[in-house]
């Protein structure tokens, strides 16, 4: 009965700890504040500045950007449009989207993680196994 107190006492502890480990190292993100437009330009935009509300006014009224938005923003041409099209929505944007990886980065590591924690791991040959920074790189 005891062990089995200090088991759940350690388990909680232990949860406590990474919830306090995660929150100081990633304050930065949880306590950024990310403009509406910037999640969607083609919402409401009247509380932003004249300059940004110009540029997202002629956004909203480009129909082939609306349709390159909806179907694939992650198409390379497309942000380089954007970056020159629309100079000042860009230089805002970006700060907020490099805080966060890909999330094709993000499938890759779960991917990589559930393999080598997985059955697959057992028959995989023991150079595919390596380590998880190894498989993250390649």
């Amino acid at each position: 009965m005891n062990q089995e107190i200090y088991e759940e006492l350690l388990f909680a502890r232990t949860l406590i700890t990474d919830t306090k480990d995660f929150e100081s190292g990633f304050e930065d993100i949880l306590t950024m504040v990310i403009p509406p437009w910037i999640i969607n330009p083609y919402g409401d935009i009247e509380e932003t500045n004249v300059i940004i509300q110009e540029e997202l006014t002629e956004l909203s009224t480009n129909e082939e950007f609306k349709v390159q938005f909806k179907t694939d923003i992650s198409n390379s041409g497309c942000k380089t449009t954007y970056t020159v099209t629309y100079p000042v929505l860009w230089n805002i944007a970006r700060k907020f989207l490099i805080s966060f990886p890909s999330s094709y980065l993000v499938e890759r590591g779960f991917s990589a993680v559930t393999n080598l924690l997985t059955k697959k791991r057992n028959r995989l040959d023991i150079i595919s196994r390596g380590d998880l920074r190894l498989t993250l790189q390649n």
